[in-house]
């Protein structure tokens, strides 16, 4: 599934338009179909929106914005974006009978050798597919937002998910340049929102605590741990920390964090705290209306990020 084939969007909204961008880029034809009339237009206007920025940054694959907009086509019906795909990426909303409707629809429209894939980042892959009758080929391919900008995307499978077809589903985000994190059964959270589920319950007791403020947190990671963890992960943090490897990290520090353990126990109303003083801080730094500039800002940053990284692993290695 490496070369370029057609593939199929069912949901053009903020998740939906990212992936478009993302399986342009990798030369695929891509398909956009939304119960909504006006979705699939206002998908390609952004798609154009943020192009020059991706192109600036070398991050379209050498393409042209009017490459990547014209490899995007707007159908009218389910079907027609369904006709002729290898793969379908399901991005409609976070709920179960939504789910289960759509892919009762896309397995009786779709070619039977299609990958069906959803992008949920909570439901379960057992609870979208299991009364799906094509449910073999089934799998979530969770992004992490925006999927042309982060490259990992978790792909988990259900109980009934073919081996085959998990192979596949890997092999096809990775030639279209993503990171897949191929989980090897499914669970509440996945990945990624379970490790950032475990940051954020800190955050939140930190501040609820009184022992730091919500900026200091946030300048912790940004220009603390976040430096480290943009090219290296948790595991291979710690072996390069003490002298001889992972062993001697857990040595020396196990102890340590069996006792910090203790006190991460009991959870905080998130609500609370951000009614206690974080909301308040955050739109003395931001704004509301300026939320939408803000995050151009953070895409862009991004790109910036992105960019380096792949010049850092062209001259000094990954």
């Amino acid at each position: 599934m490496g070369t370029p084939s057609r593939v199929a969007i069912v949901g053009a909204g903020l998740i939906g338009r990212a992936f478009a961008i993302t399986f342009a880029r990798a030369g695929h034809e891509v398909r956009l179909w939304d119960p909504a009339p006006d979705a699939a237009a206002a998908a390609l206007a952004y798609v154009r929106s943020v192009g020059e920025d991706l192109a600036r940054n070398d991050l379209l694959n050498g393409r042209s914005v009017d490459d990547i907009v014209g490899a995007l086509t707007p159908c009218a019906s389910l079907a027609e974006a369904l006709d002729g795909v290898r793969w379908v990426q399901e991005c409609g909303p976070e709920t179960i009978e939504v789910k289960r409707a759509s892919f009762a629809e896309i397995d009786r429209l779709a070619p039977a050798d299609a990958v069906l894939a959803s992008s949920s980042s909570a439901l379960l892959p057992s609870a979208i597919f299991e009364a799906v009758p094509g449910r073999a080929r089934g799998v979530v391919a969770h992004p992490i937002n925006p999927p042309y900008l982060v490259p990992a995307v978790e792909v988990v499978p259900s109980r009934w998910t073919d081996p085959a077809v998990l192979e596949r589903a890997v092999a096809f985000l990775a030639a279209a340049g993503q990171v897949p994190l191929r989980m090897e059964k499914e669970i509440d959270g996945f990945i990624m929102n379970r490790m950032q589920g475990a940051l954020m319950e800190e955050a939140f007791r930190l501040v609820a605590g009184g022992y730091a403020s919500a900026a200091d947190v946030d300048r912790g990671i940004a220009d603390g741990l976040a430096l480290r963890w943009s090219f290296i992960g948790p595991f291979e943090t710690i072996d390069l920390n003490a002298p001889g490897g992972i062993a001697d990290y857990i040595a020396r520090y196990q102890p340590m964090y069996a006792g910090l353990f203790q006190g991460m126990r009991e959870r905080v109303d998130w609500a609370e705290v951000a009614a206690g003083g974080v909301e308040a801080e955050r739109r003395a730094a931001v704004p509301a209306a300026q939320l939408p500039a803000r995050q151009r800002w953070r895409d862009r940053r991004l790109m910036a990020l992105i960019a380096q990284k792949r010049r850092a692993d062209r001259d000094i290695g990954r």
